[in-house]
């Protein structure tokens, strides 16, 4: 009875190691670096259970606050994983008292047959603080990014 009990603790212990995964994504152009990472479980709709980003926007016309940006899971809106592509939608609008303004990520990719997955990457940038006869204003940037996922 022990040994059946040993066999299903090992069993069970060593599944749940392949039960998890995660995603890496890293872009570095005259637009933008951008570092992103999460984890995911395989299974049960391939869930991102946690997610860490950072976007480094080199446009001069992006506002200081909005220009170094940090994302959570919290600040993953949409999400796309498996082994034919990989999608990522991020969102963070700007804190504190300032006026509305928000940086969005958009990131598609396709599977390499290397494993890697290689795409583009699109970011908006909205600022009201440089409304112009109130309207906002938006900068587009966009370039190559490149991931890797298990």
């Amino acid at each position: 009875m022990r040994l059946v009990v040993s066999l299903t603790m090992v069993a069970l212990s060593g599944g749940a190691a392949f039960a998890a995964g995660g995603i890496s994504c890293t872009a570095d152009d005259d637009g933008a670096v951008l570092s992103l990472e999460g984890g995911v479980t395989h299974g049960m709709g391939g869930a991102l259970f946690s997610f860490v980003g950072q976007a480094g926007l080199r446009s001069p016309e992006v506002a200081d606050d909005l220009r170094a940006t940090a994302f959570g899971r919290e600040h993953v809106a949409q999400y796309w994983f498996d082994d034919r592509e990989l999608k990522l939608r991020l969102y963070r609008e700007r804190a504190g008292d300032a006026p509305h303004g928000y940086v969005e990520i958009l990131l598609e990719t396709a599977a390499d047959r290397d494993g890697s997955y290689r795409g583009d990457y699109a970011v908006t940038v909205y600022d009201m603080t440089e409304a112009a006869n109130g309207e906002a204003a938006t900068e587009e940037i966009s370039g190559a990014i490149t991931c890797s996922g298990e």
